[in-house]
C-alpha cells in the first residue's frame, strides 16, 4: 500500500497536479482608511491589500454606499474597489464583506465621517500671508520618547549632520506662540510622513507610507492637533506633498501592484533635471521621457501617474489629508517632474473640492518665462493649463542674491530687481506667487549676502513689501548661516533653543548677539505691520526706474498707500518727491514703519546710506 501511494504521488506531480488546499487570504490594509459624506469627490477607489485578495468579491449593505466595480491587477495581493457614496449616505461605519473563494469571509469596517462646518469653503493662504518654513527634525525636540522607535533604522544622533536630530511635531506645537509673535500667519513643515529608510530620513521626501505620520515625529492625531493649535493662533497649516516619487522602502514598492506602477523599474535612470524639456517646443521625446520618467534619486521610486490606479490613489490621498488635518494649503514638491497632464488633473480635483484653497508648486527654474508657464491660466502657446494656482518665485530669489552683491549699473544692482518685476506680465496672477529669499535646499540667505547686515535688511524689506506672499525659512530672523557646499546636513542647522542645554536660545534671546537680536526685532516689527497693511497685502504695485542707486515703488489699495525706497549707496541721499506725485497724491505726511516717526512729505526726503525706508502715507 505504501508503494502504491508513493506511485500515485509521483504520477500526480508528473502531471502537474496537486492536492493542496486553496491559499488562505487576509487583508492588512484598505486605503483610504475612511471618507466623508457630502464630498464632491464621492466616487472613491479603495486599494485593498492582503494575501490573495485579488480574486475576492466585495459587498456591503450600507445605505447610500454602492460598489460600482472591482479591478483586478497582475499582483493577486491587490484588489481595487470602486465605490459611490450617494448624497443620501449618512455618517457611520460601513462594513465591507470581502470574500475570497476557499477562504473565510473577512469583514472590514470603514468609517464615513461628517465634514466639519465650512470645510468645502476653507480659505487657503494668499497674498496676505507670511509663511514660515520649518524643518521639524531641526526645530525643537518636544517628545524625547520618540527619538528612537523600534523598527526604524535611522536613529537620532544629533552630532551627525545627516542623521535625525530628534525634532518633532510636539516641538513645533510647543513654540507656536513664538511663530505667532514673529508675525507668521502660515506654517509649512517639510514632510512629516513615514520615512522608513536606513539613512538620510530627516528631510522627509522619501515617504514610505502616504497615510501615516512618522512615529519619530508623532502621530496622525498629533498632526491634527498641530493644525488645531495653529488655527487658534490664526496660522494656516500647509502640508508638503510629493506626487512624483516615494521612498524605495514604501510598502507598495516592495510589493508592486502592477508592472507599470513605477517608471522604468527596475532598470531606471536618474532624472536629467532639465525642467525646460517639459515645455520646450523643440524637445526630443528622449529628453522629455528622461525628465518625466527618470528617478529623482536612487532612494526615490518615480511613480507612473499615467497609470489610472496610481493617479486615483494620489489624488484621493491629497484630498484625504486636506480634510483630515484641516489644511490651509499644499506646497507641492518637484512639481514639473511628475506627468504634467496628471498634475493638471490633480490640481483641478483638489480645487474643485475646495474652491478657495491654494496650492503652490515648486518649479525650480531661473527665469520668469519658464516659471510662469506653470501657473494656472498662463497664455501658453502649446495650450497647456497647469491649473496650479501658485508658483514659487525662484527668479526673484536668484535676483536678490545678485542685486545686493554687485555694483550699480544699467542692468545690475537695483536695476536687476526693477527689470525682473517688469516681467510680471507673464504671470496669470502675479499676486499669487511665493516670494522668498531662501529655503531648506540652498545656502542661507545671510551667508549668500556675505554676512552684510545692511544688504540683508534691505533685501528682507523688499521681500516683505513686493507683490505676492512671503515665505521665510525659520532662523532667517536671527541671521542663521549655512553653506550648501558643506553638505545639506551641515547647512540645515538646528534652531538654537529647541533642545535642552542649548547655549543659545532664539526663543528667549539668551545667547544671541546684539546684531541677531536687532534683526529679529526688526523683522518682527515689519512682519506684524505687514499683517495690518491692506496696501502691501492686496494692493497694486507701481515701480519707478532706479536712478543713481535709488529704487522706489508704491503699493496702493483703495485710498491706502505705502511708499518703499531703497538707497543702495554708501552715502545718504536726498530724494526729490516731485517724480512720484502720481502715487503720493495729496498726502502730506508719512509714517516711518521702522522708526515709528512721522515724516513730512515736502520737496524731498532723506535716505540713510544702504537703507530701506517704508512710509505709510497719510
Amino acid at each position: 500500500m505504501k508503494n502504491i501511494f508513493s506511485l500515485l504521488v509521483l504520477l500526480t506531480m508528473s502531471c502537474g497536479l496537486t492536492f493542496s488546499t486553496p491559499q488562505k487570504a487576509f487583508v492588512d490594509r484598505v486605503e483610504p482608511m475612511n471618507w466623508w459624506v457630502g464630498m464632491k469627490h464621492n466616487n472613491v477607489q479603495l486599494l485593498i491589500h492582503g494575501k490573495n485578495v485579488g480574486s475576492a468579491e466585495v459587498t456591503t449593505n450600507y445605505a447610500g454606499v454602492r460598489i460600482t466595480g472591482l479591478k483586478k491587477v497582475t499582483n493577486t495581493n491587490y484588489l481595487f474597489a470602486d465605490i459611490e457614496i450617494e448624497p443620501s449616505a449618512k455618517a457611520g461605519v460601513v462594513n465591507f464583506e470581502i470574500a475570497v473563494p476557499g477562504s473565510k469571509k473577512i469583514n472590514w469596517p470603514w468609517e464615513l465621517k461628517n465634514r466639519e462646518t465650512g470645510s468645502a469653503l476653507r480659505k487657503g493662504f494668499d497674498s496676505g500671508d507670511i509663511m514660515v518654513l520649518v524643518m521639524p527634525d531641526r526645530f525643537s525636540n518636544g517628545d524625547f520618547k520618540n527619538d528612537n522607535v523600534a523598527g526604524y533604522a535611522d536613529s537620532m544622533k544629533r552630532n551627525m549632520p545627516n542623521a535625525r536630530h530628534g525634532g518633532d511635531i510636539q516641538g513645533v506645537i510647543n513654540h507656536l506662540d513664538y511663530l505667532k509673535e514673529m508675525g507668521y500667519t502660515a506654517l509649512w513643515l517639510n514632510p512629516v510622513l513615514e520615512n522608513n529608510l536606513k539613512s538620510f530620513t530627516y528631510h522627509g521626501y522619501a515617504m514610505t507610507d502616504l497615510y501615516k505620520v512618522d512615529p519619530r515625529h508623532g502621530s496622525n492625531q498629533l498632526y491634527r492637533k498641530l493644525s488645531d493649535e495653529c488655527a487658534k493662533r490664526g496660522i494656516k497649516l500647509v502640508m508638503d506633498q510629493v506626487m512624483n516619487h516615494v521612498g524605495t522602502n514604501h510598502w507598495f514598492i516592495k510589493d508592486l501592484p502592477t508592472n507599470d506602477w513605477v517608471n522604468d523599474y527596475p532598470d531606471y535612470k536618474i532624472c536629467s533635471f532639465r525642467g525646460s524639456t517639459v515645455f520646450d517646443p523643440h524637445a526630443s521625446q528622449y529628453d522629455r521621457a528622461r525628465m518625466a520618467n527618470g528617478w529623482f534619486d536612487h532612494s526615490m521610486a518615480d511613480l507612473n501617474q499615467r497609470n489610472p490606479l496610481v493617479a486615483n490613489y494620489l489624488i484621493q490621498n491629497s484630498i484625504w489629508w486636506v480634510e483630515f488635518a484641516n489644511l490651509g494649503g499644499i506646497r507641492h514638491d518637484t512639481h514639473q517632474y511628475a506627468d504634467k497632464a496628471f498634475m493638471a488633473r490633480w490640481c483641478t480635483e483638489i480645487m474643485d473640492e475646495y474652491p478657495r484653497f491654494n496650492i503652490v508648486g515648486e518649479v525650480w527654474l531661473n527665469n520668469s518665462a519658464s516659471v510662469s508657464y506653470w501657473q494656472k491660466d498662463a497664455l501658453n502657446r502649446d495650450g497647456y493649463n497647469s491649473q496650479l494656482p501658485s508658483v514659487m518665485d525662484f527668479p526673484l530669489m536668484f535676483a536678490l542674491r545678485n542685486a545686493f552683491n554687485e555694483n550699480e549699473g544699467w542692468e545690475t544692482g537695483m536695476a536687476r530687481l526693477y527689470d525682473l518685476f517688469t516681467l510680471d506680465f507673464l504671470y496669470a496672477n502675479p499676486n499669487n506667487i511665493m516670494v522668498f529669499p531662501d529655503n531648506h535646499d540652498m545656502s542661507r540667505f545671510f551667508t549668500m549676502l556675505n554676512r552684510d547686515v545692511d544688504n540683508f535688511r534691505m533685501a528682507m524689506t523688499l521681500v516683505l513689501t513686493v507683490r505676492g506672499y512671503v515665505q521665510q525659512y525659520i532662523g532667517t530672523e536671527i541671521l542663521m548661516e549655512g553653506n550648501e557646499g558643506d553638505g545639506h546636513g551641515v547647512m540645515r542647522k538646528d534652531f538654537p533653543g529647541g533642545w535642552p542645554g542649548d547655549s543659545v536660545n532664539a526663543f528667549t534671546g539668551v545667547g544671541l548677539s546684539d546684531t541677531q537680536k536687532e534683526m529679529q526685532s526688526y523683522l518682527r516689527k515689519i512682519q506684524n505691520w505687514r499683517n495690518t497693511s491692506d496696501a502691501v497685502k492686496y494692493g497694486t504695485m507701481i515701480q519707478f526706474v532706479p536712478e543713481n542707486g535709488i529704487y522706489v515703488y508704491f503699493r496702493i489699495y483703495n485710498n491706502k498707500r505705502v511708499m518703499v525706497a531703497f538707497n543702495n549707496n554708501k552715502l545718504s541721499k536726498s530724494l526729490p518727491l516731485s517724480r512720484f506725485a502720481e502715487c503720493i497724491g495729496t498726502c502730506q505726511k508719512g509714517y516711518n514703519v521702522a522708526t515709528s516717526q512721522s515724516v513730512e512729505l515736502g520737496a524731498a526726503i532723506e535716505l540713510a546710506p544702504k537703507s530701506a525706508t517704508i512710509l505709510e502715507l497719510n
